[in-house]
């Protein structure tokens, strides 16, 4: 008798694959019975989690659950760890539709101006989404290609420009520093000379940047960059990430990124190899161990503007790698 006199709780239930919300029901027995039956699913195994944070739900829970409470139904092979499920799924989907359908949701919410925050994370989710990273040639993305030089047919092409462009600018630097003695500047001059011959050998690294390359591009195969944090840092606190493939308004934004000098290219490397050609006493330079702290990977970092550290590093070049092992040079 008392079963008859329970007071029906009203629950909001979907499931994995259906987003459409049920729920009327007196108990979890019922709401199972109830739920598997909606969404055609064999009774065996199922049951029923919170929404938002993936909870399994008992009797005694249910009972005390507020109404319109959000609940996903899950079968034995199921697992759900809230909210963020979802999302993932969403993200995750290449279908068309369903992106173009998250598309239209986000933008809807956009219109509420009393949540900045809301407004934040769905504009940068509809830029995302709305890319065309796959297109690689310039007539399949004209847009992308704006503004940039028509002799660049390919995305990856520009981009490998632009990252040679960068690192060539660090090699004038070291070619005009001017802390370098005159009684030494032929010296100081022909190991840069030497760095420029490394540099056309890798064309100016600008595989960096290039999706095309396997072993040594910072980017996935589509063309994704990550923040690689602050000089001092393991790993980005705010997950940086971009895609300059994706579109132009990326591509230019990508700009702002740094390729930063862990131990500083101004203050430590070049005074460092200056002082060393100076005091070389009929000593070779080690000009690869140079050359790999102001171009390559070995002391480079790509580092979103918000992690660009740009104070003094304190860091000091390895002086037992400033000369070559080797036997001195004749004068």
């Amino acid at each position: 008798m008392f079963g008859l006199f329970k007071t029906p709780k009203c629950v909001k239930l979907r499931s994995v694959d259906n987003e459409q919300k049920y729920g009327i029901a007196t108990s979890m027995k019922e709401l199972l019975k109830k739920g598997c039956k909606i969404f055609q699913l064999r009774p065996a195994g199922c049951h029923v989690c919170l929404y938002e944070d993936g909870t399994e739900l008992t009797e005694d829970y249910f009972r005390n659950l507020p109404d319109n409470t959000q609940l996903i139904l899950l079968t034995k092979e199921q697992a759900w760890s809230g909210c963020i499920c979802d999302i993932s799924l969403l993200l995750g989907s290449s279908n068309k539709q369903t992106t173009d359908h998250l598309i239209e949701s986000a933008k809807s919410l956009l219109s509420d101006e009393n949540a900045p925050k809301r407004r934040k994370i769905l504009q940068e989710l509809i830029h995302n989404l709305s890319d065309n990273a796959e297109a690689e040639d310039r007539e399949c993305d004209k847009d992308w290609f704006k503004g940039i030089d028509s002799r660049f047919k390919t995305k990856s092409d520009y981009m490998k420009y632009n990252c040679a462009s960068r690192v060539r600018g660090y090699l004038k630097e070291v070619k005009d520093y001017t802390g370098v003695s005159p009684k030494v500047q032929g010296e100081y001059q022909r190991i840069v000379a030497t760095m420029v011959e490394q540099l056309k050998t890798v064309k100016y690294n600008g595989c960096y940047f290039d999706r095309r390359e396997k072993d040594d591009s910072l980017c996935t195969q589509e063309g994704w960059f990550s923040c690689q944090s602050a000089f001092d840092a393991e790993k980005c606190p705010s997950f940086h990430s971009i895609n300059p493939y994706g579109n132009r308004e990326s591509r230019i934004l990508f700009s702002t990124w740094n390729l930063d000098h862990r131990i500083e290219k101004k203050r430590a490397i070049i005074p460092t190899l200056a002082k060393a050609v100076e005091n070389r006493n009929g000593r070779e330079i080690n000009w690869e161990y140079f050359y790999s702290l102001l171009f390559t990977l070995e002391n480079l970092k790509l580092v979103h503007i918000a992690c660009h550290e740009k104070t003094c590093h304190n860091l000091e070049c390895d002086g037992s790698k400033v000369y070559t092992k080797g036997k001195r040079r004749r004068q």
